[in-house]
């Protein structure tokens, strides 16, 4: 009895450190949206950010927080999150701790699908989510399919991600050589910002990430059970194959509507939920969450050292993403055996 009440305890504090960390993880992502709304051209202290939240007027600092700021920063932390979501899923679909929706060429399957209509089809830019969802999903599906060989291995599903990427990535460098006049809109896309974002940029991605997110969240026990293997899964009775096609497209979704509001911004999805395993371990339960809140603070951060670093340059946040992803990811892969 008392070896058991020690297990009981011990996995109850596990249980408390776990939320306690959850509670300071989302505390980061309040304090890096707060830290961005009040760094830029014009600083303004924090407690003055908070006072402008609480009650607007229409003095020239509200306008600055409420017209400019405040949408771009949510835009951001709503990339940051689905981005995130989407790498933790990819990780746990594919069983390769490399998995992420800009390496393994998900976003590229949505970044050609929005290239498209940017140049070809501008008057048509409402269509770009969806459209985008259907160039993630071909291209994560196509990657699975060409890496499945009796299984998956992480080695496979990253030599065929780069395959595909590649392959997308000659398609958006065709289109963008025969339409060099309607580049520039389209090249900054490709690198990834935040700039101009709105309210109607909130708006459009808004659906889609309280849909992914929840649908990522209520799947945790299945993430958990994939962890397994397959053969273990399936004895507990799990469908494997159609798990991961319902998880891929969520993590597509997930993918595709971050890219059709901030363009290809990478290594959030192999950074983010990487740094949320080393802190507060495998458990999807309390995974998903924390590479959530993670990718808020991560991408708010950013995007306020992208805009205040050079200023009045301002880069975009892709840039700074990949500086800080690139080596992250050359480590994962040499820690690969």
């Amino acid at each position: 009895m008392e070896n058991k009440s020690g297990l009981f305890n011990l996995s109850s504090r596990k249980m408390v450190q776990r939320l306690m960390l959850l509670v300071l993880l989302a505390v980061a992502a309040v304090g890096g949206i707060l830290i961005s709304l009040a760094n830029g051209a014009a600083s303004i202290p924090v407690g003055e950010v908070i006072q402008i939240l609480l009650n607007p007027d229409s003095t020239s600092q509200s306008q600055i927080i409420w017209n400019i700021r405040l949408p771009r920063t949510l835009v951001g932390a709503l990339v940051g999150l689905n981005l995130a979501l989407s790498g933790a899923l990819l990780q746990s679909i594919m069983r390769s701790p490399l998995a992420d929706p800009h390496i393994i060429g998900v976003s590229s399957g949505a970044g050609l699908v929005g290239i498209i209509i940017l140049i070809l089809f501008p008057h048509h830019e409402y269509l770009l989510t969806p459209a985008a969802f259907l160039g993630a999903m071909g291209s994560a599906l196509a990657i699975y399919i060409l890496a499945w060989k009796g299984g998956i291995r992480p080695v496979r599903i990253i030599l065929a991600g780069v395959a595909v990427s590649a392959f997308l990535g000659a398609g958006i460098a065709g289109l963008l050589v025969f339409y060099s006049d309607r580049v520039h809109g389209a090249l900054m896309w490709m690198v990834g910002g935040l700039s101009a974002r709105s309210w109607p940029h909130l708006y459009a991605i808004l659906p889609y990430s309280l849909i992914g997110g929840l649908f990522a969240l209520f799947s945790s026990k299945t993430l958990n059970i994939l962890e397994l293997g397959d053969e273990v899964a399936a004895g507990l009775g799990l469908s494997v194959e159609r798990s991961r096609l319902i998880l891929t497209a969520v993590a597509a979704l997930l993918a595709a509507s971050a890219v059709s509001v901030a363009g290809l911004l990478g290594f959030v999805g192999l950074v983010v939920p990487h740094a949320a395993r080393l802190i507060i371990g495998s458990d999807y339960r309390f995974l998903i969450p924390a590479s959530a809140l993670l990718g808020v603070a991560v991408i708010s951060v950013s995007d306020t050292l992208a805009r205040t670093l050079f200023s009045p340059v301002e880069l975009p946040v892709g840039i700074i993403m990949a500086f800080a992803g690139a080596p992250f990811f050359l480590y994962l892969l040499r820690k690969e055996p």
